[in-house]
């Protein structure tokens, strides 16, 4: 169990979850103390408000959170995990005004989340008591896949290039008895990835393919791909330093994908998994890839480049192309592929893209279900024509500057034929400012949401 989560015990101190609707009945409730107490302080149910009350001796009594009244658009199942950052060591049990348990104890989970490999932090000491009606092994093992994806997208470049992804997913496979194997550097050229190759030669650390399988061949085939750019200069279309400074983060699809796939082998679900991750570095060197050059792709495509730093579709490409060669039943894949995502939606709300219909509809009601939203995109079949080239098959950028996201999900639309279903998420896997259950930094973006639809679509048991 996760180490935030505490037993039942009498002993646990009560969290009052309360609106401004419910905080008059709940004042008059308290004991004349904490109800002095309270007044004292002006606590009056203000969203995001809390307050801890004190007994006689000074010690923690209760505690009380103010959220958004029942009636409000949106009331954020996370907003009981602020508190994991904010209460003094304790056990605590919530109660009030909670519309599901089991969210509210992901959030506090997710905001006890801490990144110390390199500044080492006191250990987070407030524990929740699992709620009733919450399964407790199923919390721990989503919240600890994305403490992994977080861990992975904070790691600064210099500990987390293309052979450490691998190695991460190996130490998972390990974990979840899967296998992996990898292919590195030149081999990548003998067994047609040239794409892949070609963003990540320029770097002295090798381009790879990983590839991990997991499950009873025979049943249902489900891929995700993961774009694993571990850092991105933006290649010889080099980027001004300021868009530099977060470009760790370029390998968040990847894990992302890590994430999801983590969660479904925990659960046992009934899926014959596959994990691809194309991992490189888009480095600046004498064999960059140049604006112009024209590669071939495993599709047999030929792609004209329009500009070095729209590495990421190429690498997802040919490994799409091959994860389609398998014909799965379901096939998605993650990138934190492009800015026009963030300019239309922000950095909360990714955009995906599938021509599947019902497939659309269940990944936007999970997204909200599971408070892990996303927003649908259109694949606009005329803009197919802004990626056509004079020179070869296609470009791999539009000819305008307009719907970034819609032709960079177009592009990777044309490397996909065999699949059931297809769906692509545009990513940020950042959090700008902290939020309940969101701590500033790496996130894991539409992992939880696809953890929930595979339990949807092939339960276990």
């Amino acid at each position: 169990m996760h180490s935030l989560l505490a037993a039942p015990s009498t002993a646990a101190i009560p969290v009052h979850i309360v609106s401004k609707t419910s905080w008059p009945t709940l004042l008059e409730a308290l004991a004349p103390p904490g109800r002095s107490f309270a007044q004292a302080q002006g606590f009056s149910a203000r969203p995001g408000q809390h307050l801890v009350l004190p007994d006689g001796s000074g010690a923690v009594a209760a505690v009380l959170l103010g959220v958004e009244t029942s009636d409000a658009r949106r009331r954020d199942p996370f907003a009981p995990g602020r508190l994991a950052a904010l209460l003094p060591a304790g056990d605590y049990a919530l109660s009030g005004e909670i519309d599901d348990v089991g969210l509210a104890a992901l959030g506090w989970l997710l905001q006890g989340y801490r990144f110390d490999r390199y500044r080492k932090h006191s250990p987070a000491t407030a524990r929740l008591v699992l709620p009733e009606g919450a399964d407790g092994e199923e919390l721990s093992a989503i919240a600890g896949s994305v403490a992994m994806a977080r861990d992975l997208v904070n790691t600064p470049a210099n500990d987390m290039g293309p052979a450490e992804i691998e190695a991460a997913m190996r130490e998972l496979a390990v974990e979840c008895n899967a296998t992996v194997t990898s292919i590195v550097g030149e081999d990548l050229l003998s067994q047609n990835f040239p794409m892949i190759h070609a963003v990540g030669r320029a770097s002295p650390r090798a381009p790879r393919l990983i590839d991990l399988v997991w499950g009873d061949p025979g049943h249902p085939r489900v891929t995700l791909v993961g774009k694993g750019v571990a850092f991105d200069t933006g290649g010889l279309d080099l980027k001004p330093s300021a868009s530099m400074l977060l470009m760790k983060k370029d390998m968040g699809g990847a894990a992302a994908a890590i994430a999801a796939a983590r969660m479904i082998m925990l659960a046992k679900l009934p899926v014959r998994l596959r994990l691809l991750v194309p991992a490189v570095e888009n480095a600046v060197s004498g064999s960059a890839f140049r604006p112009g050059d024209v590669l071939a792709s495993r599709k047999g495509f030929s792609v004209e480049i329009g500009n070095t730093d729209a590495e990421g579709r190429l690498i997802l490409a040919d490994a799409l192309a091959l994860a389609d060669e398998d014909t799965p039943e379901l096939l998605i894949d993650y990138a934190t592929l492009t800015g026009a995502a963030r300019v239309a939606l922000g950095p909360e709300l990714p955009p995906f893209y599938s021509h599947d219909e019902g497939l659309a509809a269940e990944i936007a009601r999970l997204g909200m279900a599971v408070n892990d939203p996303v927003w649908r995109m259109p694949l606009w079949p005329a803009y197919d024509a802004l990626l056509d080239s004079k020179i070869a098959d296609l470009n791999h950028v539009s000819s305008g500057g307009m719907a970034g996201s819609v032709t960079a999900a177009l592009f990777l639309n044309r490397f996909v034929e065999k699949a059931g279903s297809y769906a692509h998420f545009d990513i940020y896997g950042w959090n700008p400012s902290a939020k309940p259950g969101r701590p500033e930094g790496g996130e894991c973006q539409a992992a939880r949401l696809t953890y929930a639809l595979a339990r949807q679509l092939y339960p276990a048991g």
